[in-house]
């Protein structure tokens, strides 16, 4: 007679907290540790504290315009009491009461309190559980040292982590989030890599798709028979859509992994691509804009001075005081301005200043020339106005004639 094999072993369930529904259900509920309930205690503390702040100058604002005679060391010490018990006592009673169990930490960190058998927590077991932790936990007004190790034996010691005020009231601390454990999903599969580039998937629809990768990313919580059946339902659903078959000789996981993995990679590329078009289109919206092109500056000509716009404007010559004309004419582009004088490289500069060679200074009038115009500009002879005459300089660069 030959063995049966062990069917897989199943995973630990997550709930521990050992709680019954009415319907004799086990409910899937995790109990808090004393990890999270000492977080969940931080807190509430720093809560507590920024109450009492508040209380403390609202009180003292309010004692401050009372007379002298109603404000003495037994009013003070009795408002005082009466804030901390509404501090230390009245913050739990109240938000576990209104808050479904829940402090300000405990919303935090994910917790709530609850009765034994799993039903809301009722507010004399609130009242009974804040009285025992403000007398011996915390703060402990009852033996302070050894009630605190006395309670954090108890927490640890116990199989469902209750403190002594859980255990008086018959109250249960859980956890109202669930941990789930996701594991990598393969984005490819080396094999299948032939295969998958040249699959066709305009078939495949997001809902599909979305179930395959919900069943790849569970296949470790799932237990055989369900899990090949699931996995084999899913692969002949996805099979049906896609051209052409696969290579055969591997499980439908392995599939379903390469189909996900292409489906991804072509997605990434048209992402790329349509991100690559926004940025051609509109430049303004990358997060690192080209650079704007520099301003170029063209040199002149023998007959013609450099202007801002790159283009070349005709030569300056020395008119009558005061007035500047293109090439021995004056037109309309010409305007009044100081005396100008012929510097040590040709060039015209204002006020009998000598510019450097090749350059222009600050003040200097042009005339008044559309960008593109030609270098030299036809113009007719003015009595009494010396054409300007370029001879050849040293270095080859051409010294205007000014007349006297």
């Amino acid at each position: 007679m030959r063995a049966q094999p062990r069917p897989p072993a199943r995973p630990a369930p997550w709930g521990d907290a050992g709680l019954v529904s009415g319907e004799a259900v086990e409910l899937d509920v995790r109990a808090a540790r004393i990890g999270s309930r000492v977080l969940a205690l931080l807190l509430d503390v720093l809560a507590q504290a920024a109450l009492m702040l508040v209380l403390s100058m609202s009180v003292g604002i309010a004692m401050l315009n009372l007379p002298e005679g109603l404000v003495d060391g037994a009013l003070a010490g009795g408002i005082a009491t009466v804030g901390l018990i509404l501090v230390l006592v009245g913050y739990p009673v109240l938000c576990e009461r209104f808050n479904h169990g829940r402090t300000l930490g405990k919303m935090a960190v994910g917790l709530r309190v609850v009765s034994a058998d799993g039903a809301p927590v009722a507010a004399r077991q609130s009242l009974i559980r804040a009285l025992v932790g403000v007398a011996v936990e915390w703060p402990g007004l009852v033996l302070p040292l050894v009630s605190w190790v006395a309670g954090v034996t108890v927490m640890v010691t116990d199989r469902r982590g209750r403190r002594l005020g859980d255990l008086v009231a018959g109250t249960l601390v859980v956890h109202t989030r669930t941990a789930t454990a996701w594991r990598h999903v393969p984005t490819a599969v080396p094999a299948l890599a032939g295969w998958a580039g040249a699959v066709d998937l305009s078939r495949l629809d997001d809902g599909l798709a979305l179930a395959a990768r919900q069943y790849l990313a569970r296949v470790h919580q799932l237990a055989e028979p369900a899990r090949g059946r699931l996995g084999h339902g899913l692969w002949t659903e996805v099979s049906a859509v896609v051209t052409p078959p696969p290579p055969p000789g591997m499980p439908e996981s392995v599939y379903l992994a390469a189909v996900l993995g292409e489906r991804h990679r072509r997605a990434r590329y048209r992402l790329g691509l349509d991100r690559s078009a926004a940025a051609t289109l509109w430049p303004e919206l990358t997060l690192h804009p080209p650079a704007p092109p520099r301003a170029t500056t063209s040199a002149a000509g023998p007959a013609a001075v450099a202007t801002s716009e790159g283009a070349a404007g005709p030569d300056l010559t020395a008119g009558p005081a005061g007035a500047a004309g293109p090439a021995g004419a004056v037109g309309s582009a010409s305007a009044a301005g100081p005396d100008f004088t012929a510097g040590p490289a040709g060039v015209a500069t204002s006020e009998g200043a000598v510019g450097p060679a090749g350059a222009v200074p600050p003040g200097t009038v042009r005339p008044a020339v559309p960008v593109g115009a030609p270098a030299a500009v036809p113009v007719q002879p003015v009595p009494g106005v010396r054409p300007a005459v370029a001879p050849a300089a040293p270095g080859g660069v051409p010294v205007p004639d000014v007349g006297t």
